[in-house]
C-alpha cells in the first residue's frame, strides 16, 4: 500500500459486510480514516444489527468508527457528516453503497415494498451527497484540498447492470439503481467547478445478492456459479483508484468491474432518427428496428467466463 489517502476521510454506507466492507478495508489500507455506516439489516431490509458496523469498524482498527443507523434519511446523512467532521476534521470521499433487495414481478409487486427500495437505495445516496457536497465545497474554499483547490472531494455511487439491463422481477432494485446513475450524472455536473468528482460503479462480485440468487434456467445457475468466484476487492480496487489523486480526471463515468476486467459503460445517446408522419409506429417498426434493444437480462448479458 502507498499511503494514497493519508489524511482524508471517508463514508462508506453498507459498509459492515460484502462490497462495502472490501471498500473500508482498502481505503484504510491506503491511509483514509472512514466511517462505517451500516444499520446491520438483513437484504431485505429488515432487523438491523448494530454489531455488524461495530465489529466491522473494530476489525479495520483506529481510524475507523462505526455509525449503525439506517441511512435512509435526511437526518441520518447530517449526523454522518457531522460525526466525520467531528472526528476527521472534515469529509472528502463519500461511497454510496448500501442497498436492499425485495423482487417481485410488477403485477405482483406491493407498493410498500417499492418505496423502501426506492428511499433505501436511492434516496439515501441523495441525502447523503446533499450534505456531504455541501461541506466538501466549504473544504475547498478554506483549503484544505491543498493550493490547488480541492481536487480530493471523491463520490462514488455503487450501481448495478439490473439498473442498466433490467433483470425479471426487479423493478425497484433497477429503478433505484438506474436513478442513482442519474443521479450520478447531475452530481458530477454540479461539482465540476469545485473539482469534486462523481462517478458510478457496477459491480460483479459475490454479494450477499448472489447468494439468494435461485436459478431458474441453466443460464442463470452458470452465471451465479461464475459469480460467487469473483472477489469483492476488486470492486474495493477500482473504487480506490476513483478516490486517489490520480483519479481527479475521472467524473461522470459509469464504469463496470468483474473480477480484473474493468469496463467502461457507454451512456444513452441518441443513436437514429426518423421524421415523424402520419403512420409513426409504422416508421418506427420499419426503419429503426434493427437498432432496437433487445430485452436480454444482465444475468444474460454477462454471462462469460471472468478474468479471476
Amino acid at each position: 500500500m502507498t499511503g494514497l489517502l493519508e489524511v482524508r476521510a471517508a463514508i462508506v454506507t453498507g459498509a459492515g459486510r460484502g462490497i462495502g466492507r472490501a471498500i473500508a478495508e482498502s481505503l484504510v489500507a491506503e491511509g483514509a480514516s472512514v466511517i462505517v455506516a451500516d444499520n446491520g439489516a438483513s437484504i431485505g431490509g429488515e432487523d438491523g444489527d448494530p454489531k455488524v458496523a461495530n465489529e466491522t469498524a473494530a476489525a479495520l482498527g483506529k481510524k475507523a468508527i462505526a455509525f449503525a443507523d439506517s441511512v435512509a434519511s435526511p437526518g441520518a446523512a447530517k449526523a454522518l457528516v457531522e460525526l466525520a467532521i467531528k472526528n476527521f476534521g472534515g469529509i472528502d470521499i463519500v461511497v454510496n453503497n448500501a442497498a436492499i433487495l425485495r423482487d417481485a414481478f410488477v403485477f405482483r409487486a406491493d407498493p410498500r415494498d417499492w418505496d423502501a427500495v426506492i428511499r433505501n437505495n436511492l434516496s439515501a445516496a441523495f441525502y447523503l451527497i446533499n450534505a456531504a457536497s455541501a461541506v466538501m465545497r466549504d473544504q475547498g474554499k478554506t483549503g484544505r484540498g491543498g493550493a490547488g483547490g480541492y481536487d480530493w472531494g471523491r463520490i462514488v455511487n455503487i450501481v448495478s447492470s439490473a439498473g442498466l439491463y433490467g433483470n425479471l422481477g426487479q423493478a425497484a432494485y433497477a429503478s433505484a439503481k438506474a436513478g442513482l446513475f442519474g443521479l450520478t450524472r447531475v452530481t458530477a455536473m454540479d461539482l465540476a467547478r469545485a473539482q469534486i468528482t462523481a462517478n458510478a460503479v457496477a459491480p460483479f462480485a459475490r454479494t450477499r445478492v448472489t447468494d439468494i440468487i435461485q436459478p431458474a434456467n441453466d443460464a442463470q445457475k452458470s452465471y451465479k456459479e461464475r459469480a460467487l468466484r469473483i472477489g469483492a476487492h476488486h470492486v474495493a480496487n477500482l473504487v480506490t483508484a476513483l478516490c486517489s489523486p490520480a483519479g481527479k480526471a475521472i467524473t461522470g463515468q459509469l464504469l463496470g468491474v468483474r473480477g480484473r476486467e474493468v469496463f467502461l459503460f457507454g451512456q444513452p445517446r441518441p443513436v437514429a432518427r426518423i421524421e415523424a408522419g402520419a403512420s409513426l409506429a409504422q416508421d418506427l417498426s420499419a426503419k429503426l428496428s434493427d437498432k432496437f434493444t433487445d430485452l436480454t437480462t444482465d444475468l444474460e448479458a454477462f454471462n462469460t467466463e471472468p478474468l479471476v
